[in-house]
Order: C-alpha cells, then structure tokens, then sequence
C-alpha cells in the first residue's frame, strides 16, 4: 500500500512540475517514478504505522502550512529590513540562543520545524537534541516569535492533536 501511495506522490509532483503531457513524457514519468518508488518507497514512508488515511490528511494539510509559513517569512522579511535600516540598530538588534522543547514526536516532524525555523529570516536552528531545540535569534522579537504557533502548526499537519488546521 505505501509503495502505491509513494508512486502516487511521486506521478502527481511529476506531473504538476514536467509540463509534458504527451504520452512519451508521460510514459517515461511513469517509468521514472516506478524506478524510484522501487529504490527509495521506504524514505518516504519510514514510520509504517501511520495509516495510509492519515497520510491523505497529512498530505492536505501541509498546503495549508506552507501558506501559513510564507506569511510567515514575509514578516520576517519585513522585521530584519526593519532592522537594518534602524537608526538604532545597535540598540534593536539583540542577537541571542534560545532553547525550547517542540514536543514533537518524530524525527521528521523536529526536521520540518527546523527548516520552518531556520527558513524564516533573523533565525536558525543551530541544534536538536532530542526534544529540545537551540536557535539562534537576531532580536528579542525573532527569539519571542519561537515559542508562538509554529510548533503546533506543524504538530496539527502531522495529527498529533487531533484538530485540523485553523
């Protein structure tokens, strides 16, 4: 069944991003994602407990996401050229290590809000160890927008609360 799911995932990104819909493209993008769905269908699906219509929700909800986190990093965007051009940048640019626990429950979960983290200006991830996460922040309000929706944001994509994405 996960093997039929990656296929899936792997002919749908294919298709959305070749722009060939003739049937020798098409025929060699089916080849292509059966070749690798072969090779690889465990990477994509390593936690084989996780039923396949949870995976189906997941994989609705991640758009959602990712909307939400390009609002994100355009705020973002916008406080670090705040910053820049502040006649007070020294006394607003306050760079600092922050530790928090995510309480997320996989390793891939941790690897999404990292990037989320380390993809949204004026923070990086710099460390994960276990639950806790170090991040480094270029001001106070880089460092106070860490511990905000993020985290939960990333634990409804992947259902561990039970609610849908607001």
């Amino acid at each position: 069944m996960y093997r039929m799911l990656s296929f899936c995932v792997l002919l749908i990104t294919w298709v959305v991003l070749s722009g060939m819909m003739d049937w020798f493209h098409f025929s060699l993008g089916i080849v292509s994602c059966a070749l690798v769905t072969w090779w690889s269908s465990d990477m994509l699906f390593s936690d084989r407990k996780v039923a396949p219509r949870a995976r189906l929700l997941q994989f609705f909800r991640i758009p959602g996401y990712l909307l939400w986190l390009f609002g994100q990093i355009i705020l973002a965007n916008l406080h670090v050229l705040r910053l820049a051009f502040s006649p007070r940048l020294r006394e607003e640019m306050e760079p600092q290590l922050v530790s928090f626990n995510s309480g997320l429950s996989t390793d891939f979960q941790k690897f999404v809000l990292a990037q989320s983290i380390t993809l949204t200006p004026g923070t990086v991830t710099m460390k994960i160890e276990g639950d806790v996460f170090v991040v480094h922040a270029i001001s106070d309000a880089a460092a106070r927008g860490l511990t905000g929706p993020m985290t939960g944001r990333v634990r409804r994509v992947f259902g561990d609360d039970g609610q849908s994405m607001p």
